[in-house]
């Protein structure tokens, strides 16, 4: 396994979620987006799950924390619908159906449940576990550790830990009925302390 296995979309959404994201997030905000689109992809391939939009998932991956930064952050939404509205508007500039940008804010809503039944949504299912794995380390020993490394080398993990850790105990402070909430209570900032990748950067 490794990051040749999985090219990016060479589509107009793609490159503009990417322009989006580099323009508004910080570096390790994005870095943490492009992981978690190469686990999520690791994982398919491990569990052999086929008919992934690869475009959609990118989409949805690379957005799916854009509605923490000041310029997307809503007053009382959750940061994960505010970027879902975000790729929303994104994609239907690229000219994708009603019913495919609906598809990518369900994915960017969904990669905050606890947990997303693959035959609900496929690509929600893997950003969730993506996600999960970069943020809480969930499922670090099931990758191969020469693509976990082959990852972080090419997109580091830097502050992420602090710097995302900060952003949701903001989130739920100010949105204490979001998923925000829960992951604080659950113990995100340690566990995106304590994540196994962090030895690996």
């Amino acid at each position: 396994m490794h990051i040749d296995d999985f090219p990016v979309s060479d589509t107009a959404a793609a490159h503009a979620a990417v322009s989006l994201a580099e323009r508004y997030q910080s570096t390790a905000m994005t870095a943490h987006a492009v992981r978690s689109w190469y686990w999520a992809l690791g994982f398919a391939a491990l569990d052999r799950l086929d008919g992934v939009d690869h475009e959609l998932l990118w989409v949805a991956a690379v957005l799916h924390d854009i509605g923490t930064v000041t310029e997307f952050d809503a007053h009382t939404a959750s940061y994960e619908h505010a970027g879902g509205h975000v790729a929303v508007a994104l994609t239907t500039g690229a000219g994708w159906t009603v019913e495919r940008q609906q598809r990518v804010l369900d994915v960017i809503v969904r990669h905050n449940w606890p947990s997303v039944d693959v035959g609900l949504d496929l690509e929600g299912h893997l950003l969730e576990r993506g996600t999960g794995l970069d943020v809480s380390g969930a499922g670090s020993d099931l990758l191969p550790e020469s693509y976990l490394r082959e990852v972080l080398a090419q997109y580091p993990r830097g502050t992420l830990a602090a710097e995302f850790g900060a952003c949701v105990v903001d989130q739920a402070a100010r949105k204490p009925d979001t998923a925000a909430r829960r992951l604080v209570d659950g113990g995100v900032v340690a566990k995106l302390a304590q994540n196994p990748l962090e030895t690996l950067s």
